[in-house]
Formats: structure tokens, sequence, C-alpha cells
């Protein structure tokens, strides 16, 4: 019989905090590849993150169904049927939630419907099988279970937990409790993308000013110790080090954005001081002015955000 989960293994919040805060300059890689690699993805399944941005929306609707009624639903469970019933779509709801246009909303869930993708009978919605496969989080799910994998490490290191985790078994323990997970993870990425798209525009830019950011990350030297210090430290490595930049062809690629566009946008990051060029054309972050002290304030929540995330979805997968 498996044994019952005891009330001391659930780790105090203050605990999680404290840890997170004094050891994010371990977790910063791992937080990096997994929203640079969910941006890319997104923009790959419909050339546009805000379409891709109101599907999983509207399936996100079904993970609060799951909470409100307490209902744990598995990663299998879920992804088994042909289609997925979603509530009645509510046009005004969408737009003040994504900070999309109520026009750009009807025309991207028009063109969703005419591609088959949301389905309609009589009252019902559904969203078909084919793009409900499209959002089933493979590469999201395999970089989260490592992002904790690593949390786990750090708390054993600080003799908080007896064993640390693996990503496999992370990975099999969030498939186990998927809803639960998954609302975690919603409730975290979509004030996340907000951000972030309500500061530059649209995250089309976002996303190629984090390749640029990800490549400047993994090209110095990593002694960051803790939180408080670990933005400012980063920016005077950046300044202090030659750090090899980064071509629009090899943003193009990484992104799966046109080169067009690509360059569009580079002119408008560049213009804007987010961004400069070397003799060679290669692009890198520009650390020098005051959109990186914005831009820290933004981070600032994201981090908040993202420890919510971590704590309450490592307590769950801990006392299962």
């Amino acid at each position: 019989m498996k044994q019952l989960p005891s009330v001391n293994s659930e780790i105090e919040d203050e605990l999680i905090d404290k840890i997170f805060k004094n050891n994010f300059d371990i977790l910063s890689p791992f937080f990096l590849k997994l929203m640079s690699e969910w941006t890319i993805g997104a923009y790959r399944v419909f050339k546009d993150i805000d379409t891709y941005t109101i599907l999983i929306y509207l399936i996100s609707k079904q993970f609060d169904f799951y909470r409100r009624n307490n209902l744990n639903i598995t990663y299998n469970n879920f992804y088994k049927d042909k289609s997925l019933e979603i509530e009645k779509i509510n046009l005004i709801n969408i737009s003040k939630d994504l900070q999309i246009p109520k026009e750009s909303v009807r025309r991207k869930v028009l063109t969703l419907e005419k591609n088959g993708i949301i389905k309609k009978k009589g009252k019902k919605f559904s969203i078909d099988r084919s793009a409900y496969n499209s959002t089933q989080p493979i590469d999201t799910l395999k970089n989260i279970s490592a992002l904790l994998s690593v949390f786990s490490k750090i708390l054993k290191d600080e003799k908080v937990v007896k064993n640390e985790m693996s990503s496999y078994e992370i990975n099999s323990l969030i498939k186990s409790n998927f809803s639960f997970c998954w609302y975690q993870f919603y409730k975290f990425l979509f004030p996340y993308c907000l951000r972030w798209k309500i500061y530059f525009g649209d995250m089309e830019i976002f996303t190629i000013l984090a390749t640029i950011i990800l490549n400047n990350n993994s090209r110095i030297n990593r002694q960051l110790k803790g939180i408080d210090s670990y933005l400012q430290k980063w920016r005077n490595q950046i300044i202090n080090q030659k750090i090899k930049g980064i071509n629009a062809m090899s943003i193009s690629e990484i992104t799966g954005i046109p080169r067009p566009t690509v360059v569009r946008k580079i002119q408008m990051l560049t213009k804007n001081k987010f961004i400069s060029l070397d003799k060679n054309k290669l692009i890198n972050f520009d650390v020098s002015n005051k959109n990186f002290k914005e831009m820290s304030k933004i981070q600032d929540e994201n981090l908040r955000s993202l420890n919510d995330f971590i704590k309450r979805t490592f307590n769950q997968i801990n006392l299962n």
C-alpha cells in the first residue's frame, strides 16, 4: 500500500523563496532555455505567436475547470481523445486577457475555424486533435523537468530533501499530476508573455531579443551568485568581455521567423537601443542604456511568478 504523504514533507514557501533567490544563477540557464524554446515553438505552429496563444488560452480554461472541481487528470488521459470540448468563445475576454485587439482576435479565431482547428456544433465548441497534438508540450515538459531536477539537487545540497530527483522522474510525476502542474504553468506563462508583449509591442520582437540574449548568455563565464546581484554582474560581464554576437540569418534559422521579418525587427531594436551591431554586423544585447533597467523590473516580476510556479509544482510532485 502506498504510504500517505506526511505534512512535514511539504517544503515551506519561505524556505523555497530563499533558496530560489540565492541560487538563481544555477537555475537561470534552464529558465532561459525553457522560455526561449517555448516562444520559438509557439511561433512555429502557426507562424504567429498570438494565434497560438489564443489556442492554448482556450485549452487553459479546461485546466481552470479541473482545478475548481479538484480533479486530477493525467497527461495520457488528457491527450487520448480525438477532440477537446471547450467553453463558449468570448472574444471580449480573450482580447482583454491577452491584450490582443478584439478584431484581431475575431480574425484569428475565424482562421482557426476555417482550418478545422476549432469546430462548432450547435452551441458547443471543440478543438480538433490535429491542433490538439500541436499543443502537446513534449519539449516544454522536458525543459521544466530539467529545471526542477536542478532545483531538487540544490535542495539536497541545502539538506532540505534527502534525495534529488532526475529529469525523467520529474517528467513522470508531472504527467501523473498533469492537470495541477499545467494549471500552475499557465498561471505563470500568460502573465509572463503579457508583460513582455506590452513592453515590446509583440512577442516576435521578444523572441528575437531572447535569442540574442541567450547567445550572449551561453558565451560568458558564469560566476554570478544569487538573484540580487545576478543581473548587474551579468551586465558587467557582457560589458567587460568581448562577446561574439549573432547575425540575422542565424536568428532566422533558430526561431523560424523569416529573415526579412528578423531584419525589420532588428532595425526597430537597434533604433530603440536594445541591441548593438559590431564592425562585423554581429548583434549583441545592449546593456549600457536605460532599457536594461526597465527590462530588469519586468524580469523581477517574472522571476517572482517563476518562483511561485516552482514552489507549487515542486511541492506537488515531491508529496507524490
